[in-house]
């Protein structure tokens, strides 16, 4: 036997052998002058379910809202621990490939090399992974969780209603920080590291396609061409479509409250549409533009104007104070990071189940969709190298992110007894937190036009490269399917989001990704198992 996919594997490699053919499922046709080159039957099953849940949301919108209502809160609360345990166990794992004489295997093969440099590499990486939720996140959870902190802590106000000063002070901020690095840092970019890197090692140096199910071949062997592999992959593209409609609700709804800060439009669910159809529109285009021209572009441009504004912020707020929450923070993560990891007789609640089970569910939904982008771009890697890199970068640069401009909200509050965040949280409108803060420094109508382009352009790249990844999965591999499959699924990804706003809202949102999450966090545990597999087999061919 021969694998079919021979033309991807370089000298050194240990291919799997396999009777497969990439897109011997597949149906070919042409729909007037498209042509189409679909995986059957998981297209059909990804996109029926995708059409189904637009109609449903659209037509029943009342029992909608009401139903996804519900299903969030009962997640959370009674499958917490299939959240918690899964993720400490992505970041065991990684942890130990990284001490592992398996860190050695190179992806793609011994004399494979990468194909991007370190910038571009991290870039797009970073703006794939987290940027809307950075940008939205960055002043409101840390604020937040400084006020009411989790674990039985403080927070930062006192019974009276004043503001907590000296050593007390200091204690809430550094728990407060743990709390937010803690949903930002190892755990999220452990799951990531996971996928993609199951994805890589199967395809790069076992031959097989670059889609889910391959990364089962350990487990399933010859059956991942069958049902179970249908499975793993139609709930891979659901979740990867859950995760980025959540994101573009986020998106859209910052945006809004962007544009009725600097020019008055009132924020209705028609101005979230619109923006989502606007920037699927762009999102679009570069779909059109390619890989290179579009989503590598378009990050490297975000990466630098997120790099502009985050320096502007650290050195027009309060620079020492920032630095200072900086290393407390991180000192708390560490402190912390049992007890925050811990998922046992939690008191907790509303921090445990309203925001570490949705994260976790959240991200576990998105590991499909940045686990396939980097994989795609992380070929000739060694896996310690890309394990570091992909776990350790990205965790310090989302701590120096909300260190900054969490860290200015909080010295405004602090010191200044400015409480326009404070209000945000106080109001729960979170989506305003980043406009309350760049009020109070120099040039902030500027700053907060920027930050809604950096929002807008990660909205763009998380549609372009999710589109990449839905049409990959759902064309049973294939990395060169015909465009209008990418241009059909990055129009539903903003059509999803559409019909979630309007049938209940954020809620909606968070609760399909919850739901989509859950079943494949089972998946991404099993990975670990065929990752193990995987790179043993090369290792001894060393």
């Amino acid at each position: 036997m021969t694998n079919s996919t021979e033309q991807t594997l370089v000298p050194g490699s240990v291919p799997i052998e396999t009777d497969y053919e990439i897109g011997q499922d597949n149906i070919e046709m042409r729909l007037g002058p498209f042509g189409l080159d679909i995986h059957n039957p998981v297209f059909l099953i990804s996109g029926l379910s995708v059409i189904g849940l637009v109609l449903f949301c659209l037509l029943f919108r009342e029992f909608a809202a009401e139903t996804f209502g519900a299903l969030r809160p009962f997640l959370t609360t009674q499958f917490d621990w299939v959240f918690a345990i899964s993720m400490n166990i992505f970041v065991v794992f990684c942890l130990f490939l990284v001490v592992s004489p398996l860190g050695s295997v190179r992806i793609g093969g011994k004399a494979a090399r990468p194909e991007y440099s370190y910038l571009s590499w991290l870039s797009m990486l970073f703006a794939a992974g987290m940027g809307i939720g950075l940008v939205f996140y960055g002043v409101l959870e840390p604020m937040n969780h400084s006020l009411t902190a989790p674990l039985g802590g403080e927070g930062l106000i006192n019974p009276d209603g004043t503001v907590k000063t000296g050593i007390e002070a200091d204690a809430a901020v550094r728990l407060g920080m743990a709390a937010t690095i803690f949903h930002w840092g190892l755990h999220p970019w452990a799951g990531y590291a996971v996928v993609s890197l199951a994805l890589a090692i199967f395809a790069y140096n076992k031959g097989l396609p670059l889609t889910i199910r391959s990364a089962f071949y350990p487990i399933l062997g010859e059956r991942i061409w069958g049902w179970p592999g249908h499975v793993i992959d139609s709930l891979a593209a659901l979740a990867t479509l859950a995760g980025l409609a959540t994101s573009l609700g986020y998106g859209a709804s910052q945006a809004a409250a962007g544009f009725e800060l600097l020019f008055g439009i009132a924020v209705t669910t028609n101005l979230k549409v619109t923006i989502i159809v606007v920037v699927t529109g762009a999102a679009l285009f570069s779909v059109y533009r390619g890989l290179d021209g579009g989503v590598k572009l378009l990050s490297e441009i975000n990466m630098g104007m997120a790099l502009v504004m985050f320096l502007f912020v650290f050195f027009a707020g309060a620079t020492v104070d920032v630095i200072s929450t900086f290393y407390s923070g991180l000192v708390g993560y560490v402190t912390e990071l049992p007890a925050l990891s811990n998922w046992i007789g939690r008191e907790d609640t509303d921090y445990f189940h309203g925001w570490t089970t949705f994260y976790w569910a959240w991200w576990i939904a998105w590991s499909p969709f940045v686990g396939m982008f980097i994989a795609r771009v992380s070929r000739g890697r060694t896996v310690r190298e890309f394990v570091i890199c992909v776990l350790l970068v990205p965790t310090l640069v989302c701590v120096m992110w909300m260190s900054v401009f969490g860290g200015t909200a909080i010295s405004q509050l602090v010191n200044t007894g400015y409480d326009g965040v404070q209000q945000t949280i106080i109001n729960w409108s979170p989506e305003l937190s980043l406009f309350a803060m760049l009020d109070q420094l120099p040039l902030a109508t500027v700053t907060s036009s920027v930050g809604i382009i950096l929002v807008l352009v990660f909205f763009i790249t998380s549609s372009d490269s999710g589109s990449l990844v839905v049409d990959t999965i759902c064309a049973g591999g294939k990395v060169d399917a015909p465009m209008p499959q990418r241009l059909f699924w990055c129009s539903f990804e903003g059509l999803i989001a559409i019909a979630l706003l309007i049938g209940g809202g954020l809620d909606s949102l968070q609760a399909l990704a919850i739901a989509t999450g859950f079943p494949f966090a089972i998946i991404c545990v099993a990975m670990c198992y065929c990752i193990l597999k995987g790179l043993k087999s090369e290792l001894e061919q060393k």
